[in-house]
C-alpha cells in the first residue's frame, strides 16, 4: 500500500516540462526548436516544454514573416559579441555550447550545410618607430564555411578593406552573395552582375 501510495504522488511530476511565464514572446517552432523571450534574453525550447539553451542576450535575430526572433537553422544559431568596439559573429548549437566562436563581420544563417560569412583578417604593412607599434591594415573576404567554421571557400578573390574600429556605419558590412543550392553560390560582381558558383 505504502508503494502504491508513493507512485501515485510521482506519476503527476514525471514527464511534467518546465512552466514559463511573463513570457514576452513565443516563436513558432522551427528546426524543432522555438524561440522564447523574456526581458531583454532569449532561449530555446524544444517540442516537450523543455529549454535547452537557458535565456541569453547574444542571440541574433532573424527577420520572419513581419516579426524578430533567433533561429537555429541546420542546428546552428548566429550569436553576436562585442570585442574592442566591435560585433563580431559566430555559432552555437542546441546544447548552447559555441561552436564557432565569434570571429566574422557579418554572417548568415545556415543553409545547406554551409553559411556565408565576412573574414576578418589583419595584416601588418610596417613599424611605427614614434609610437612603438605596428602599423597594422584590416580587410575581409566572403567565404563559405561548414558547420565547424572550416572555409569551404572563397567567394571574393580580392581584400576589401576596411578599419573595423573606425568605421561610422556601425552596421556590419552587407554580404552580397547568397546560396542558390546544396553546390551552388550566386556571387554578385562590382558591375552589379551575377555569376553562379559551384562550391
Amino acid at each position: 500500500m505504502k508503494k502504491l501510495l508513493i507512485t501515485l504522488v510521482l506519476i503527476p511530476f514525471i514527464g511534467i516540462a518546465q512552466t514559463f511565464e511573463n513570457l514576452d514572446y513565443i516563436s513558432p517552432f522551427s528546426n524543432g526548436v522555438a524561440a522564447i523571450k523574456k526581458g531583454n534574453e532569449w532561449g530555446f525550447i524544444d517540442q516537450e516544454g523543455k529549454l535547452i539553451v537557458d535565456f541569453r542576450n547574444d542571440l541574433v535575430l532573424t527577420k520572419i514573416d513581419n516579426a524578430n526572433y533567433p533561429i537555429f537553422k541546420d542546428d546552428r544559431c548566429l550569436i553576436a559579441h562585442h570585442k574592442d568596439g566591435v560585433l563580431y559573429y559566430g555559432y552555437i548549437n542546441k546544447e548552447g555550447e559555441t561552436v564557432i566562436a565569434p570571429q566574422f563581420l557579418n554572417a548568415n544563417n545556415f543553409e545547406y550545410d554551409k553559411a556565408l560569412v565576412l573574414k576578418v583578417e589583419k595584416e601588418t604593412i610596417g613599424y611605427n618607430d614614434i609610437f612603438k607599434k605596428d602599423v597594422v591594415n584590416y580587410h575581409y573576404f566572403e567565404i563559405v564555411i561548414d558547420e565547424n567554421g572550416n572555409t569551404i571557400d572563397h567567394l571574393t578573390q580580392l581584400a576589401i578593406h576596411v578599419s573595423p574600429k573606425d568605421k561610422k556605419d556601425k552596421n556590419p558590412p552587407a554580404i552580397t552573395s547568397k546560396l542558390i543550392s546544396e553546390n551552388l553560390v550566386a556571387v554578385k560582381g562590382n558591375n552589379k552582375k551575377w555569376r553562379i558558383k559551384k562550391i
